[in-house]
């Protein structure tokens, strides 16, 4: 069997379809549907064959894709859904990724901007920061680049926001933990500056006045300020222990890492002595040990509608300019149990 058959009948069988319609494909003749044509080539980018030159589309543009830091797993799992509805659509996608000290926000807008992008997907940018100057979009606006941000609604843009719904997320895990018996519920979360951070407390505070006989003081007494990451999760957790918390709502999964370490430092069980409660449902987070309770943002839905925004804003029937908000899911695993007897 020669290399060219052997390789027919493995993207055949990966796509599902004949090797003789595999051979059309490749030949660019007629009679193919376009999903038959897109899963042939889905198989071959699987496999890891190359594409023939004829199979190699002509971008219809450039799309920047604007992002934090790569570390904390949501970022990635975001930037892979734009990129692949994007490439689905026919444009190429651009990732620019912020890095401490190297190129900021701006920098990155305007290197997109001298490439001539078709538009621009912000990903938790200076858009969610509460103190920022938020001219730069108008600016960025007024040179006709068209845009869409993800998680960070500022009302002084104009412009389609995708966000999940922070305040249902604190109801869906305050509510959770006290079914579970717990009563000191303490909140570990990023910097407040941020509109994600500033709603997720507004939502704890308010389920904790509802659920608990706790008053808004009291609740945010229980609130702890840190940075995203997994050393901010065990530092503010550890504060949280302090005060007497059994249970512990993260404002990310990599927080929550932190917090069972936190507890763990103490000799402390998760879940027996200590709940946690992380926020994303990033990937690999069902093989932490235990495995993760957490609120699943809705990524795939998020990425999708931003680039349908953003390709009817470049197509000139312009997407609402407003906030589209995503309702987030409580998925229940591992790290949760009952509260004190």
């Amino acid at each position: 069997m020669d290399g060219v058959t052997a390789r027919l009948s493995d993207i055949a069988a990966q796509a599902g379809v004949s090797e003789a319609t595999v051979s059309r494909v490749f030949n660019g003749k007629s009679g193919v549907s376009t999903a038959t044509r897109q899963a042939v080539v889905a198989a071959m980018d699987l496999l890891g064959y190359e594409r023939p030159p004829r199979l190699r589309q002509r971008s219809a543009g450039l799309i920047g894709l604007i992002t934090p830091e790569l570390g904390n797993p949501i970022f990635p799992a975001l930037a892979q859904v734009v990129e692949q509805v994007l490439t689905g659509a026919g444009y190429t996608p651009l990732l620019c990724t912020q890095t401490p000290g190297g190129s900021t926000e701006d920098q990155l807008t305007e290197m997109l901007v001298d490439r001539g992008v078709a538009g621009i997907v912000f990903v938790s940018g200076l858009h969610a920061d509460s103190t920022a100057d938020m001219g730069r979009y108008t600016k960025l606006a007024g040179r006709g680049i068209p845009f869409v941000m993800i998680n960070g609604y500022t009302e002084k843009v104009s412009a389609p926001f995708m966000s999940t719904d922070d305040r249902a997320a604190m109801r869906l895990a305050v509510s959770h933990l006290v079914e579970l018996g717990h009563e000191r519920i303490g909140l570990a979360v990023g910097p407040r500056r941020f509109v994600p951070v500033l709603r997720k407390i507004e939502g704890f505070v308010q389920h904790m006045r509802t659920a608990l006989p706790y008053t808004a003081e009291q609740a945010e007494a229980l609130v702890q300020h840190s940075l995203f990451t997994v050393e901010g999760g065990q530092s503010a957790a550890t504060a949280l222990l302090d005060k007497g918390c059994t249970a512990i709502i993260c404002g990310s999964d990599l927080m929550a890492f932190g917090a069972i370490r936190a507890a763990r430092q103490r000799g402390l069980g998760v879940p027996q002595d200590v709940s946690v409660v992380g926020f994303d449902d990033s990937p690999l987070i069902v093989f932490a040990d235990p495995p993760l309770t957490t609120l699943r943002q809705p990524v795939e839905a998020m990425g999708q509608a931003a680039v349908n925004a953003l390709l009817e804003e470049i197509g000139g029937t312009p997407a609402p300019h407003a906030e589209f908000v995503f309702l987030p899911e409580l998925v229940v695993r591992g790290s949760t149990g009952a509260g004190p007897r």
